[in-house]
């Protein structure tokens, strides 16, 4: 029977060697440590603070379109075009996230992308042009692109025994940043003098104190935690990506899957943040209530975007909770469609149940890869084809309410986009990785 002295080494958790009977033992090359419990604490800050600002360049601007409008003497077709701006951004930029984290690191990305953010709306209030506003919106949005793609990969990074739980807490902090910018912009406005300008422009500062965290992570090059480093002992190995398969993910049916799901659960989110107003005065409920059923449907998004991926990410197959989302949404437009003012608060709400298919999206980005740079990789693709897919959903609503003259056919087509998204939903939560098909 051989000694403690000659048995194997094993790793724990943090990636130190250790014998069967649990003597120390020198740790292993390439192994990473873990990393302090004040770091972990540290990015789930960082997290928190960088979801909340992935939306109130948007929702803010929806808030005063009107007074921008205005100001900027800006013609009803360019603020059409600049309600599709945010999707086209976030196809556009979001391809840069995988080589840009490749050669800065993922937190050094979400630093710079929290300081564009931040320098975009500071500035495009008071440049006094419609291109600069534009360009100055695009700045804040590519901020925005390039950190959406890298959550998911972040918390695969930092957090990979608790993918749903952490994906959870940034959903619900992009949630209540969309709701929160959504109801207090206005206010704010008249706070500080009715200036759009300075309620547009005040967002900066949160956007600011989002870039603090991240700083700490500048420089971070290393490894997932608990997991070797690339072996570059082997001639010509030096560069080569430890999981190559990932460059052919095109050919996975789960990443098609999961970037078409994507694509109709965020067609569907940007028609309700647009439409779901006027839907309702249409059929006569008041400007004002409109906009508080419009509240409550975003805010439906903070308690469950913490609970869905929480759950989600206990279960190996997710297809359940994708057609109970796409199920709520059906019953959701049919009401819209039948009794529009009548069951107002109830539509609101089923439809704010359907709207988190985004935060179970990005859980599953999270857990279809073996590796973080395979999350990298499908979270690029995923969000950026699925962001491609979804500018063409509001535009076309627009057509159809112009043409038709009523709500009857825009609905039908809201409701009928909830049938392939369920079964790409299905599709992209089977219990398997990407790495299975590539």
């Amino acid at each position: 029977m051989p000694d403690d002295e000659t048995q194997t080494p094993t790793l724990n958790r943090g990636g130190a060697a250790h014998t069967p009977a649990g003597l120390p033992a020198p740790r292993l090359p390439g192994a990473a440590e873990a990393p302090a419990p004040w770091l972990l604490r540290l990015i789930a800050v960082g997290l928190v603070l960088a979801a909340l600002n992935l939306r109130p360049a948007i929702t803010s601007l929806g808030a005063l379109l009107e007074e921008v409008r205005d100001g900027l003497h800006m013609s009803g077709s360019v603020a059409g075009v600049l309600t599709s701006v945010p999707p086209l951004c976030f196809a556009v930029f979001g391809v840069m996230a995988p080589r840009l984290a490749r050669r800065f690191g993922a937190g050094a990305v979400v630093c710079a992308g929290m300081a564009a953010i931040a320098a975009g709306l500071v500035i495009r209030p008071y440049i006094g042009s419609t291109a600069g506003f534009l360009a100055a919106s695009a700045l804040a949005l590519m901020g925005i692109a390039v950190s959406n793609i890298l959550m998911p990969v972040i918390v695969k990074r930092w957090f990979p025994d608790r993918v749903g739980t952490m994906t959870g807490l940034y959903s619900m902090a992009l949630a209540l940043g969309t709701a929160l910018a959504a109801a207090v912009t206005v206010p704010l406005t008249s706070a500080m003098g009715g200036s759009w300008q300075s309620g547009l422009a005040v967002w900066a500062v949160l956007a600011a104190l989002a870039v603090l965290p991240w700083i700490v992570l500048v420089r971070d090059r290393t490894p997932a935690p608990g997991t070797p480093a690339p072996d570059r002992s082997a001639p010509g190995q030096a560069s080569r990506p430890a999981d190559a398969p990932a460059l052919r993910i095109t050919r996975s049916r789960t990443a098609w899957g999961l970037a078409c799901f994507f694509g109709l659960q965020a067609t569907a989110a940007y028609i309700t943040m647009g439409w779901m107003p006027q839907i309702f005065r249409d059929a006569g409920v008041s400007a004002g209530t409109a906009g508080v059923l419009l509240a409550v449907t975003m805010a439906m998004g903070v308690p469950l975007a913490f609970v869905i991926p929480r759950v989600a990410g206990r279960l190996k197959q997710q297809g359940p909770i994708v057609v109970v989302l796409g199920l709520c949404g059906l019953i959701g437009y049919g009401g819209l469609y039948l009794a529009p003012a009548a069951g107002a608060w109830v539509w609101a709400v089923l439809l704010g149940v359907a709207n988190c298919a985004f935060p179970l999206a990005l859980t599953m980005i999270g857990m279809r890869s073996r590796t973080g740079a395979g999350v990298v990789r499908l979270s690029a693709f995923a969000q950026s084809t699925g962001y491609l897919l979804s500018i063409p959903g509001p535009l076309l609503v627009g057509v159809l309410y112009q043409h038709s003259g009523g709500w009857g056919l825009p609905i039908a087509l809201m409701a009928g986009l909830m049938i392939p998204q369920m079964v790409a939903g299905v599709l992209a939560g089977r219990d398997r990785t990407i790495e299975d098909e590539c």
